[in-house]
C-alpha cells in the first residue's frame, strides 16, 4: 500500500499471516473484491490477530469472504484494520465516546496485542526451543495477566470497559485462548475470567471461534 493512501471500502483486503495488515489489490478480472465486492480475510483459524478481525467483522456485520493461510507452513496490524472499520462502519460502537475511557481501551488493546501475544507466536517459540516453550509461554502470559488483572479490576463492567463490547473485548477472549492453551492457572484472574466469560456467550465471539472456521481441522472442530 502507498504512503498515504489508504483503502477504499471497495478495495479492502484483511490479511493475516503471523501479522495482520491491510493492502490495495490489484484491479483485474482475477481479484476475488471485484467479482464479489466483499471484503477478503487471509485467516489462519488458530491466529489471535485473526480472530480479533473476525470478531470485529461479525459485531458489525460485515460480510466478506475467507481465503485459509496455513501459518505452520508459510503484533500485527490487526488493531489498525478493527480502527478502520470502526471509522468506516461506526455502529455498533467499538471505542467509546468518552476520551478517557477510548484511551483505556485502546491502552488494553496495546497490552494484549503488543505486549502479551507477540511472545507466544510461532516465530518466537521457535526460537525458545520445544523443550522450553511451555515454561516461556506459562510465564509470558502470567506476567502480562498480572498488570492486565489489576487495568481490569478498575474498568470492567460486565466487559472489559463496562457493560459495552469494545475493541479490548476484541483482544481479550483470543488471549485467554492462548493462556488456556498453554495451561496458565486462569483461577489467578477472575476478572479476566468473568469478562471472558461473559463474551464468550455473545454470537459475535462464537461464529468468529477458532472450532468454526473454514480451515479448522476436523478435530478440533465444535
Amino acid at each position: 500500500m502507498q504512503a498515504g493512501k489508504g483503502p477504499s471500502p471497495a478495495v479492502l483486503q484483511l490479511c493475516e499471516r503471523e501479522h495482520t495488515y491491510l493492502r490495495r489489490p490489484r484491479v483485474s478480472h482475477h481479484s476475488t473484491m471485484t467479482e464479489s465486492g466483499k471484503p477478503i480475510l487471509y485467516s489462519y483459524f488458530r491466529s489471535s490477530c485473526s480472530w480479533r478481525v473476525r470478531i470485529a467483522l461479525a459485531l458489525k456485520s460485515i460480510d466478506y469472504e475467507t481465503i485459509p493461510v496455513n501459518l505452520i507452513k508459510d503484533g500485527g496490524q490487526q488493531l489498525a484494520i478493527i480502527e478502520y472499520l470502526e471509522e468506516t462502519r461506526p455502529t455498533p460502537r467499538l471505542l467509546p465516546r468518552d476520551p478517557k475511557k477510548r484511551a483505556s481501551v485502546r491502552m488494553i488493546s496495546d497490552l494484549i496485542a503488543g505486549g502479551i501475544q507477540p511472545l507466544q507466536n510461532l516465530s518466537v517459540l521457535k526460537e525458545v526451543g520445544q523443550e522450553k516453550q511451555l515454561a516461556w509461554a506459562q510465564k509470558t502470559i502470567s506476567s502480562g495477566f498480572n498488570a492486565l488483572e489489576q487495568i481490569l479490576q478498575s474498568t470492567a463492567g460486565k466487559y472489559c470497559m463496562g457493560d459495552e463490547v469494545s475493541m479490548a473485548d476484541l483482544c481479550l477472549v483470543p488471549q485467554v485462548a492462548n493462556a488456556e492453551r498453554f495451561k496458565v492457572d486462569l483461577t489467578l484472574y477472575p476478572t479476566i475470567s468473568h469478562i471472558n466469560k461473559s463474551l464468550l456467550a455473545l454470537e459475535a465471539f462464537q461464529v468468529s471461534h477458532p472450532c468454526r472456521q473454514p480451515d479448522t481441522p476436523p478435530e478440533l472442530r465444535a
